[in-house]
């Protein structure tokens, strides 16, 4: 009978030793697991961000298209109808989250800063031709009989509203320049018959010690109002007077012949550039107007 040996391969340690092989596989697979959660982490914090820039893209993309179709619509006297619906909503955020309020404030500041810059001479043909419906906004009076009545129970329903914010910094602009002691010309689509009452309205919201207000007779309401106000202005030439400026939110008011050195446009929303019905007394939106808030 044959001896047999058997051998047995393997790696032998101390109980110390073991101890701190298995903490060391522990301690990696801590780190191994730790390393994928920041990856993860980081990978849909990319796609996140990613997200983000692209919804801001399409936000930006879409904002400078409403822009450029709404200078486009404005140019060419569109109505809001015609507006891709798109930009419908886009105009409710750019007056809703406080663009529109910038861009008029950014405006009137330009327009205050060259006023502040030079002074009517004392012979008082330096005029600025401003127009009289920014300054009375959409809003008139309420006929009440024979009188006429201011609302106000409106005012802060409207403080959000475009129209408010363009009558408020028109108004600015307004008193500004009265403080500055330039003679103001007024200009309004509204017809003749209405001056009393337009007259009224704009001494009741402040706006007082203009020289004149240009508005239409029967027979010129059917002229284009661009024509009617470049004619205006070319007798205005002709009589001795230096028109410097005219203030205005529409095209029709800023185009033609003697337009003065300087045109200043007041910004208008997205798709509100058709014209508003000047003819009829409509309820009022505000009252007394409080600088404070703009």
């Amino acid at each position: 009978m044959g001896s047999h040996y058997t051998t047995e391969a393997g790696i032998y340690m101390s109980a110390s030793a073991a101890t701190v092989f298995i903490s060391g596989l522990v301690t990696v697979g801590i780190s191994v697991v730790s390393l994928l959660i920041a990856l993860t982490v980081m990978l849909n914090s990319c796609q996140s961000r990613n997200s983000g820039v692209l919804e801001m893209y399409r936000n930006t993309h879409s904002y400078d298209y409403c822009r450029n179709f709404a200078l486009h619509a404005e140019l060419n006297s569109l109505g809001a109808d015609l507006f891709p619906e798109i930009c419908k909503d886009i105009n409710i955020q750019y007056v809703k989250e406080g663009q529109y309020k910038r861009d008029l404030n950014i405006t009137v500041g330009i327009a205050e800063g060259f006023f502040s810059s030079l002074r009517p001479q004392n012979d008082g043909r330096d005029v600025v031709l401003m127009d009289a419906d920014d300054l009375l906004g959409s809003e008139t009076l309420v006929a009440n009989g024979l009188t006429y009545r201011i609302k106000k129970d409106a005012l802060h329903e409207s403080i959000g509203d475009a129209n408010y914010l363009k009558h408020i910094f028109a108004m600015k602009l307004c008193l500004k320049l009265q403080s500055s002691r330039w003679p103001l010309i007024l200009f309004s689509r509204r017809p003749e018959k209405l001056r009393n009452t337009t007259v009224q309205h704009l001494m009741y919201m402040g706006c007082h010690g203009w020289s004149s207000l240009i508005m239409r007779i029967d027979d010129e309401m059917l002229m284009d109002f661009q024509e009617f106000l470049s004619r205006r202005r070319t007798m205005l030439q002709r009589e001795g007077f230096r028109i410097m400026a005219v203030i205005s939110s529409l095209m029709d008011a800023l185009s033609g012949p003697y337009s003065g050195d300087r045109i200043f446009k007041l910004p208008n929303p997205f798709s509100r550039y058709n014209m508003e019905d000047h003819s009829q007394i409509v309820p009022i939106q505000t009252s007394m107007l409080s600088l404070q808030e703009v």
